[in-house]
């Protein structure tokens, strides 16, 4: 009969880790608190883990897990200069990425924030707000600014405060007290809905340890620029191979004119060298590449250009269509419409036939 009424409590027992996320030294008044608060919860028969975030920096990714079989949590930190401190933010980014939502819906958090420095009351604000967006359950806090530990330790009546609050953090879990809806979980149903992947509790966890492997995500970083170095080869030969395109096209289409000579140099938008066109009489040179002081400068794109040499546009036509920029003797760019005489698509159809 004992047994089983033990077995019972047993499973009654509550469940509350804590975080620390401070840099644990010795006279670190936050140890201190949450020293005393563990004592007390365990006197009343609370199942007690720490984490000490510091020792745990590596895998912080993983900590959202231990929250599972948790009924409630302390958030404890210390303001030694400005704000919660960077452990504490990963963690809370880390619940933010990748701890199950539903499960952080159902857990009470404590925030309890000591200060050898100005800033302890909006710490502890942050620390609240920031687990009501993540949709947990508030309970209240302690704050205080702590400028020798030694007295922390002296005063009977802080110590009490102590205790007191830990006493009031177990009857708020034990009883599941509820509490008015707070504009924090508003903003994150409306408005902070993470941009993340739809996984599932089971597969966020995985790849929270995927995340802290530092071993995997190098992997994964060389594995990404073995593939960048691969699509820069592609795109790099992809490049040499479309040095030919348009010299067929414009060398089919040469109509040379007695005594005439001019420079061309064609910026097609797509491509990484200029089109250059050489003509002296009969003479055509085509290429791509660079020239000194050509007589005409163009600036088109892609599509202008296969409009061009398929002969549904000229040259003339996409300047004043505002297709093309040009630059040079206006006169120079007509005559090129008479030099190169491109057949439309439908002649050379029926050539072909």
């Amino acid at each position: 009969m004992c047994s089983t009424m033990k077995e019972g409590l047993e499973v009654l027992l509550l469940n509350i880790n804590i975080y620390y996320g401070g840099r644990g030294i010795i006279d670190d008044p936050t140890i201190y608190v949450i020293n005393k608060m563990q004592a007390v919860l365990e006197e009343l028969r609370v199942n007690v883990t720490r984490y000490n975030l510091y020792e745990c920096k590596n895998t912080i990714t993983t900590l959202p897990q231990t929250l599972k079989e948790a009924d409630g949590i302390i958030l404890a930190t210390t303001v030694e200069w400005y704000g919660i401190g960077g452990y504490m933010q990963q963690f809370l980014d880390a619940c933010w990425l990748f701890a199950d939502k539903d499960k952080l819906s159902c857990i009470y958090m404590c925030p309890v924030v000591m200060s050898t420095t100005y800033g302890e009351r909006e710490a502890k604000l942050n620390l609240a707000t920031a687990w009501e967006i993540l949709g947990g359950l508030p309970c209240s806090g302690i704050c205080g600014y702590i400028e020798n530990t030694v007295t922390l330790e002296m005063n009977e009546q802080y110590t009490n405060i102590i205790e007191k609050k830990a006493e009031n953090m177990y009857r708020t879990i034990n009883q599941h007290v509820s509490s008015l809806p707070a504009s924090n979980q508003a903003v994150r149903q409306r408005v902070a809905i993470p941009q993340s992947i739809d996984l599932t509790p089971q597969e966020t966890e995985q790849l929270s340890n995927y995340v802290s492997d530092d071993s995997y995500v190098q992997r994964q970083k060389e594995d990404i620029q073995e593939l960048a170095s691969i699509f820069r080869d592609m795109m790099s030969n992809e490049g040499a191979d479309s040095e030919e395109e348009y010299l067929a096209e414009f060398n089919k289409s040469f109509k040379p004119q007695a005594g005439f000579e001019a420079e061309y140099s064609i910026n097609i938008e797509e491509k990484a060298q200029n089109f250059i066109l050489v003509v002296k009489g009969a003479n055509l040179q085509v290429k791509y590449g660079s020239i000194d002081h050509p007589d005409v400068e163009m600036q088109l794109n892609r599509a202008t250009m296969e409009d061009i040499v398929s002969g549904r546009m000229t040259f003339q036509r996409a300047f004043m269509s505002g297709l093309m920029k040009m630059k040079g003797d206006f006169r120079i760019l007509r005559t090129l419409d008479q030099i190169f005489v491109f057949d439309t698509e439908g002649s050379n159809g029926n050539e072909k036939g």
